[in-house]
């Protein structure tokens, strides 16, 4: 096993209970440079601190999976591991069929997700050290989740980052063409092979529910409304009308048929078009609005670009007060973790001031709790989802 020995002073972040170790933290390094070896990771003095998964091509050069000398090459120890997160959720979701059934990191399994859509897993492989124990993954979740199929979304950015290619695989089974997805009582149709992430959003379970009660009889409008999970809900909940706009014709397409599965067809409809440019002709048009949702996609990928994202947000949330009747709600949300919670914050106060509106906050909520947040691991929390009330 290779052993890792790190610098004087620079385990005292592992030791907390972060779970990475920086290239530029280590000291020196005996046995395998293979990427996603075994390792053991000491501290200057030589103490153990546990063991884990070495990539010498990445920043993050070591994950740790376990502080003791587990045998992390077993299958009895990912077997283990995967049936102690489904436990989890088992007792967050009785009788729920759809959940994030392994959530990276906060599982003690850092480069692995796995989402559960009924009979169907839709995984991410986003380390080398996991991608190199695939066929000991793969044998676990046969294993625990006995599934019809399995299918590896490993097409996105991250994997480049470890030195790994973008792909999209079917590791077993069969996957269908569409799959149901049921929430909170709603049914929607997703694709597991080429939807956003493994193929549908299941961290707004929870926050879809703040819908209720503020937008009866109102008209809602839901920017970047995907395949139609805000949208629905706020239909469901008794919309006197809701528009939902989108740039993928794709999208648009599932996100009707969904309003149709539903029996919302009448009150709910999309529109394929740019939301930052849809946003402005609305405004020209004279439309309000009771409830403005916003949910992008990420704008900060990395914290490079954090100064351009924050003005897309800003551009974004401006834009979506403007079009509010007084007392009405504005539901936004970032999905970006280089975006902080009191950064956004301060953004949306910029917007309310450009906006010239007065706004409170209602509520602050963050992911659904199947994606757990491990407190020493601030990189586990990544979404914010605020309700704002305008009162001028």
């Amino acid at each position: 096993m290779t052993i890792i020995r790190l610098k004087k002073n620079e385990d005292r972040r592992i030791k907390n209970g972060h779970p990475w170790v920086f290239s530029n933290e280590i000291e020196r390094l005996e046995g395998s440079r293979e990427p996603g070896a075994s390792a053991e990771l000491h501290d200057a003095a030589g103490g153990l601190i546990g063991v884990g998964h070495y990539n010498p091509h990445s920043l993050i050069a070591f994950r740790l999976l376990s502080r003791q000398r587990d045998d992390i090459d077993s299958l009895a120890f990912y077997e283990t591991r995967i049936r102690a997160a489904l436990a989890h959720r088992r007792a967050l979701y009785p009788g729920l069929q759809t959940f994030r059934a392994v959530y990276g990191e906060s599982d003690v399994l850092p480069g692995l997700v796995v989402d559960k859509y009924g009979d169907c897993l839709a995984i991410q492989i986003l380390s080398c050290g996991m991608e190199q124990r695939r066929d000991l993954l793969l044998e676990a979740l046969l294993k625990t989740f006995s599934p019809r199929g399995i299918i590896a979304r490993n097409d996105t950015s991250v994997r480049s980052l470890e030195g790994l290619p973008e792909t999209v695989e079917l590791l077993a089974g069969e996957i269908p063409d569409r799959v149901e997805m049921v929430e909170n009582g709603l049914r929607f149709m997703i694709s597991l092979q080429d939807g956003q992430k493994t193929g549908g959003f299941l961290d707004q379970k929870e926050n879809h529910m703040l819908l209720n009660g503020i937008c009866r009889n109102r008209h809602v409008l839901d920017c970047f409304c995907y395949t139609g999970g805000w949208a629905i809900h706020a239909g469901h909940f008794g919309a006197a009308s809701v528009l939902g706009l989108d740039i993928s014709g794709n999208a648009i397409t599932q996100a009707t048929a969904n309003a149709v599965l539903n029996n919302l067809a009448g009150p709910v409809r999309f529109e394929e078009c740019d939301a930052f440019e849809r946003l402005r002709s609305l405004k020209h048009e004279g439309r309000r609005f009771g409830v403005v949702i916003m949910d992008p996609p990420a704008f900060a990928k990395n914290r490079r670009n954090i100064a351009e994202a924050t003005k897309g947000y800003l551009t974004v949330n401006r834009r979506a007060l403007e079009l509010l009747e007084p007392g009405g709600h504005l539901i936004t949300c970032s999905c970006s973790y280089h975006m902080g919670r009191e950064p956004f914050r301060e953004m949306l106060v910029q917007a309310a001031r450009q906006a010239r509106r007065q706004v409170r906050l209602v509520e602050s909520c963050s992911q659904s709790p199947d994606h757990p947040i491990l407190l020493t691991f601030p990189e586990s929390e990544y979404l914010k989802c605020l309700v704002l009330q305008v009162i001028d």
